[in-house]
């Protein structure tokens, strides 16, 4: 089941593209979303390197040799290295919460960091720039 606080919207970000922005305050810790997946295997995960999906699912199982395509707004986060979300991949419930890691004020746009302590084997697969992070 997807849970999502209220006030989430998609607006378009002045170097990222597309992203999701929140119209309300979040707390730090507050779940802000936990959004089911769609689990593909090993070999689907080859097959979306071929496509555009490619920059929008998340490594998945604990060999993470998987990956997961989240719904609701779950791949649409940007990446910063100075997010305000930290994500826990839920295996057992094929989810993925989403809470907040810092107090975010009414108009930021939401952002994960894919290369975090916790997650960093999924490494970053582009260029960082200062200027613009990665597009989603």
């Amino acid at each position: 089941m997807s849970t999502q606080i209220p006030g989430l919207f998609i607006m378009h970000s002045e170097t990222k593209g597309r992203g999701v922005f929140t119209a309300n305050s979040i707390q730090k810790g507050d779940l802000v979303e936990s959004t089911p997946v769609i689990v593909l295997t090993k070999e689907d995960r080859e097959v979306l390197h071929e496509t555009s999906l490619h920059d929008y699912y998340f490594l998945w199982g604990q060999a993470q040799k998987a990956c997961a395509i989240a719904l609701g707004y779950g791949s649409l986060y940007n990446h910063s290295r100075a997010s305000n979300l930290e994500f826990t991949l839920v295996y057992g419930e094929d989810c993925i919460e989403f809470h907040a890691s810092r107090d975010i004020e009414p108009g930021e746009e939401l952002l994960i960091n894919y290369a975090s302590a916790e997650h960093k084997d999924y490494g970053i697969w582009f260029e960082e720039d200062s200027n613009a992070e990665k597009k989603r």
